[in-house]
């Protein structure tokens, strides 16, 4: 495995007056939420091992990102730690004006989501980054399964259907089709680049491939909050989300009664920051160097202990 120590001294950040808190209830463990992607895993980790140097007991819960809320409002699940607003289900903004899961801070990683393709995907269809272009050559893009239609691939369906819903939105002729895991998404990435062969997908920032498929966006109408409301905004007079994805912030969240059971916990998680030039060579080393996430994980934290020692030590003492 690649080593990687990393230098990363604003990756953590004390909020200025930060005071100790007590432990709270030390002898049961706090439950962290890991949903479907490899960066997830990373920030999940790095917390949770943060929370076990404060003396804390962690279990790690796989969770469906867009159904894990009803099990952080029942607190069994206690909170999820790369949560997009770009992306996320409309039952955790019920929740949450329920007062049942709770927004703790921004996470501090810069993301981008939208229509993304292999740079050689540019000879194939001139015209691109502008979408526009996706009209005219969609056929380059026809599989057996979307003739005549061009495939394209959305993310997995427990994420939702946000390229879907832009095929719709701006009339593309295009069919989604959801791939079953991030895995699958990297999979079509890796050998659209090896055959130089057409491929349109839905994908994000940050995250390791970007740089080494160079992956490119589309550039798709601006985002405004009238193109998910009201379908006479737009180019498309019909429909909603006929723009590009919400520029999306990046947050950590946890169930509503973690604050007063866990006091010290939840001030390390709210004064926990992660950026994107750290995150995404920690994910290389997972998915591109074979490193198991504990351990990918466990090596920067021994490698870095000045950027995150202080966030527990500010919560704790």
């Amino acid at each position: 495995m690649k080593k990687v120590l990393l230098s990363a001294a604003s990756v953590m950040a004390l909020s200025v007056g930060a005071q100790a808190a007590d432990l709270g209830a030390v002898d049961e463990p706090i439950k962290l939420a890991v949903n479907e992607w490899t960066g997830q895993h990373i920030s999940t980790h790095i917390a949770g091992q943060m929370l076990e140097a404060a003396g804390y007991t962690v279990e790690y819960t796989t969770a469906g990102y867009m159904n894990m809320w009803q099990a952080m409002a029942d607190g069994e699940v206690h909170a999820a730690l790369e949560v997009w607003s770009s992306n996320v289900s409309d039952q955790f903004a019920k929740l949450e004006a329920e007062g049942t899961v709770t927004e703790i801070s921004d996470l501090g990683l810069v993301a981008r989501e939208g229509y993304a393709y292999p740079s050689h995907v540019e000879e194939i269809c001139p015209g691109l980054p502008a979408w526009e272009a996706l009209k005219d050559c969609a056929g380059q893009f026809a599989t057996a399964e979307t003739l005549p239609m061009g495939r394209l691939v959305d993310y997995p369906a427990d994420w939702g259907t946000p390229g879907a819903d832009r095929v719709t939105g701006l009339g593309l002729p295009f069919k989604a089709v959801p791939a079953g895991s991030e895995g699958a998404l990297i999979a079509e990435l890796r050998a659209s680049t090896e055959k130089k062969s057409p491929l349109l997908i839905v994908f994000w920032q940050p995250h390791w491939a970007m740089s080494a498929y160079d992956v490119k966006f589309v550039d798709l109408p601006a985002a405004e909050e009238a193109c998910f409301t009201d379908p006479a905004w737009g180019v498309n007079p019909n429909e909603t989300s006929d723009c590009d994805f919400s520029a999306s912030r990046i947050f950590k969240t946890s169930w509503a009664g973690f604050e007063e059971k866990w006091p010290a916990a939840y001030e390390i998680l709210k004064n926990y920051k992660l950026d994107t030039a750290t995150q995404q060579p920690l994910m290389g080393a997972v998915d591109v160097d074979g490193g198991a996430v504990e351990e990918v994980v466990s090596e920067w934290m021994a490698a870095n202990e000045g950027t995150w020692k202080p966030v527990v030590e500010a919560a704790t003492k």
